[in-house]
């Protein structure tokens, strides 16, 4: 039997943020996690360089069904004190697009970082230890069964995260707990994922692989300006990951490929000047060849612009600037980088992360039903949650 203060389920981001502040508190604080590495997310994200923040957050750049939820955490920890603990342990890191930070180096710098501090304050982590039976024997103590020993606690975390990557270990077992509680777990789904197409659709498109184009992605809830890429399965890019998170089964998507340009108004402009040229040769200048050639019919492409009507001059435009696809549906947790829904935010604590219900037992991260938005957000909700956590356990 091993005696602690505070047990945190689950190695990553959040998990470890709250051992670092509960152990600044003086907490005994031990992490479990059934995976033989603690941070493998970590390591795995941003192409192996953890795209760890971001210079702008904002409660509107999370999704979820208690929309205040995410505000007490991110102004509590926010974006400047994370880069402030990189600037300590002096990791050198660079701005990508829309404000996303990334390390120069590798994630391991980030994981690394948190290890050194889980060791200052004296946070034990045990890896490969399987929970097979979570109880509540008293109002003070959660009892743990795993594989290696019973451990006691005061203070239970849960920092599971999602179902989202299962090669990387993910399970439910996060809502398990949860429901074990009688704490309503909101429906889940993969987010931040790439499209797959309809089987015809599939046949049509599939000749585009590789071709990426920079593109205004929408539906009827949200628009998001990033580049789009054609695979050999579906859609992916960062345009498609973001309105995913936003897409029911079912929906069409609208696609602009030209959002900067009034293509109707150049065309006309262009006639009106007696330009010659056929359309093809026009539009290859602004898009590339082989997307052209499924977007538009072969044989108005090849019309002079002089000789094409009104009526064909508008197909063309609207094939280009609202284009219309329904996806087959998504890739699934395997390729998602996070998890849409999970535990209701309204029977947690927005200050402490504290069940309302169940003293003593916390919810952080991701398996909360909080998501952000690709660009280092659900890194940053991981370290504010845990970090609030950390305050109370």
């Amino acid at each position: 039997m091993q005696k602690v203060d505070v047990v945190i389920i689950g190695a990553g981001a959040s998990g470890l943020m709250c051992a670092i502040e509960a152990g600044k508190r003086g907490r005994d604080v031990l992490v479990v996690d059934h995976a033989n590495k603690a941070g493998k997310k970590i390591l795995m994200s941003g192409g192996g360089r953890c795209n760890f923040t971001n210079y702008s957050v904002e409660a509107d750049n999370f999704i979820s069904q208690n929309v205040h939820f995410c505000k007490s955490a991110l102004s509590r920890f926010t974006q400047w004190d994370f880069l402030a603990m990189i600037d300590q342990y002096q990791i050198p890191f660079h701005e990508r697009s829309h404000g996303q930070l990334f390390c120069n180096d590798s994630a391991k710098d980030i994981l690394n970082m948190l290890l050194a501090e889980c060791e200052k304050v004296g946070v034990k982590i045990q890896l490969n230890c399987d929970i097979k039976k979570t109880t509540k024997i008293s109002e003070q103590v959660f009892q743990l069964d795993t594989n290696k020993e019973t451990i006691q606690c005061q203070s239970l975390v849960v920092a599971t995260g999602g179902l989202s990557i299962p090669k990387m270990g993910a399970t439910a077992f996060g809502y398990q707990i949860a429901e074990q509680f009688n704490i309503k777990v909101l429906p889940v789904c993969a987010a931040l994922v790439p499209f797959t197409l309809q089987p015809d659709d599939k046949a049509k498109y599939s000749a585009l692989s590789g071709i990426a184009v920079p593109c205004v992605v929408s539906n009827q809830q949200q628009s998001f300006k990033e580049n789009m890429l054609f695979t050999h399965r579906g859609l992916s890019g960062p345009a498609i990951l973001q309105i995913s998170s936003y897409w029911k089964a079912g929906e069409s998507i609208n696609v602009n490929f030209l959002p900067e340009l009034d293509l109707a108004e150049m065309l006309l402009e262009k006639r009106n000047n007696k330009v010659k040229m056929q359309l093809k040769t026009i539009l290859s200048e602004l898009l590339p060849k082989r997307l052209l050639e499924v977007l538009i019919d072969q044989k108005l492409l090849a019309i002079s612009l002089q000789d094409i009507s009104n009526k064909q001059l508008d197909e063309v435009v609207q094939n280009i600037i609202c284009w219309t696809i329904k996806p087959n549906g998504t890739e699934g947790y395997r390729t998602a980088e996070v998890t849409l829904g999970g535990v209701d935010c309204s029977e947690v604590s927005s200050k402490t992360m504290q069940s309302q219900a169940v003293n003593g037992l916390y919810f952080v991260g991701e398996v909360l039903d909080v998501t952000g938005w690709l660009g280092g957000y659900n890194f940053q909700w991981a370290w504010a949650s845990g970090w609030c956590a950390g305050q109370y356990v």
